[in-house]
């Protein structure tokens, strides 16, 4: 690697292990990096997923046909975009299955704790969640195509409360958390136990 490749990859995963987005590891898997150039020049961490694609049952959930989209947005005559950062990264890797995701690097092993980017099932798995969170609105004020939302609407008037109501989904959910109640249950690291508000009902 170069001088620059070796800098982008210390500051890349100083960062990751930073937000909590990967951890030291000691799996038997290790995936090779490499970089990209972005539009910008700087460089972009890719993880060389390849071998472990080639094993993986694939997810057939679709994704949108961009002609599809385009063609619901046809009469729309006010629009929000929202590009979500990271987008991936507000997807927990299945617990137990973190090791699969391994990286190897001069610095160590390390792997996910998050989606990242590379894994042949992460596209569907994404629009899943996406559509999951958004069921209600797909179509009719909303297109998604995986981590970028299109808020469409006739008027002024209704594009801001579609803009309110898209954003209040975003808020109520709970991205990349290690504790969460879910079904009346709390899931946690440690287990599954008994939401304590439902215990004193």
């Amino acid at each position: 690697m170069s001088e620059k490749e070796l800098k982008s990859l210390k500051e890349y995963i100083d960062e990751m292990l930073g937000k909590g987005f990967i951890r030291s590891s000691s799996s038997p898997a290790g995936a090779p990096v490499l970089f990209a150039k972005k539009k910008d020049g700087t460089l972009r961490l890719c993880v060389d997923y390849r071998a472990l694609n080639k094993i993986t049952k694939k997810n057939r959930y679709p994704l949108p046909l961009i002609g599809t989209l385009v063609d619901q947005l046809r009469k729309a005559k006010i629009f929000t975009k929202i590009d979500l950062r990271a987008g991936y990264n507000n997807v927990r890797v299945a617990q137990g299955h973190e090791w699969k995701t391994a990286f190897r690097t001069r610095y160590g092993s390390f792997e996910y704790l998050v989606m990242p980017f590379g894994l042949t099932n992460a596209p569907s798995a994404f629009q899943f969640f996406m559509n999951e969170i958004f069921h209600d609105m797909v179509d009719v004020c909303v297109v998604i195509y995986l981590d970028d939302i299109l808020i469409y609407s006739d008027d002024e008037e209704s594009h801001v409360e579609h803009v309110r109501k898209v954003l209040e989904r975003l808020r109520a959910n709970q991205f990349h958390v290690d504790t969460v109640e879910y079904l009346g249950v709390i899931i946690s690291p440690l287990g599954v136990s008994m939401d304590p508000e439902k215990v004193k009902a």
